[in-house]
């Protein structure tokens, strides 16, 4: 279980689904205490390391690609942000999305296990602005596989341009 602070609680409560705690995570970075919670919920010890690195995929709102991340954490080398996110996608917490621009993107898994993703949704691609950003309302489609085929991600994608790049 997942212990978020007070303020996240009152923002919460009288929330009429999961889909708006999930909105509220989304458009809301999380604080340090839930990060470190949610670190917790799978397994990770969380250093000051870290947990930057988490917050700052938080606070992105977006999946973030490892340049990205390197060039909005200064205090924290490639080879540190490298080692902490293979450490987050081997226990779940954070998904790893393939967008197609040959960059590999990462953004907050808030699944509360260490073993399953339950909160896996649609991402698109801004084939204009080259930004990867996520659908949370639309979930992956379920697919029928043949007879002896195991999936063990699921990457749906959709590209195209981005509202704000549709004004440009």
């Amino acid at each position: 279980m997942i212990h978020f602070s007070q303020k996240v609680r009152e923002r919460l409560s009288g929330s009429a689904s999961i889909f708006s705690f999930f909105y509220y995570i989304c458009v809301n970075p999380m604080e340090r205490k839930e990060i470190e919670n949610l670190m917790q919920a799978h397994g990770i010890r969380p250093t000051a390391n870290r947990i930057s690195i988490a917050l700052a995929l938080s606070r992105a709102g977006r999946p973030m690609s490892l340049g990205e991340l390197e060039d909005n954490l200064d205090t924290i080398d490639k080879s540190g942000i490298s080692r902490a996110l293979t450490l987050f996608r081997g226990s779940h917490m954070v998904h790893v999305i393939e967008d197609g621009s040959d960059s590999v993107r990462y953004e907050l898994c808030l699944s509360e296990s260490e073993h399953h993703d339950s909160d896996e949704h649609v991402h698109f691609y801004c084939e204009k602005c080259g930004k990867t950003f996520c659908l949370n309302d639309i979930s992956i489609p379920s697919v029928a596989l043949p007879s002896g085929w195991t999936p063990t991600s699921t990457n749906y994608m959709i590209k195209g341009v981005c509202p704000a790049c549709s004004q440009d």
